[in-house]
């Protein structure tokens, strides 16, 4: 889990690159708690803000350019 602050000295493309590899994860997390095995319970949370703060930097530079 980054910071805000990382995410906003990240690229567009780096941004967008971590955005789909959480994304990903959030799938494969999804995909284990339909199959009934979930060790990682906190990761749902966890990645769903990152997705968050990704979109809001991406949203941030979108609009200061």
């Amino acid at each position: 889990m980054a910071n805000a602050t990382e995410y906003r000295n990240m690229s567009v493309a780096d941004l967008n690159k971590e955005l789909i590899d959480l994304r990903r994860e959030q799938f494969n997390l999804r995909m284990q708690q339909g199959a009934g095995n979930m060790p990682k319970v906190h990761r749902f949370s966890a990645v769903r803000k990152d997705i968050a703060r990704i979109k809001t930097v991406l949203n941030e530079k979108k609009a200061s350019s």
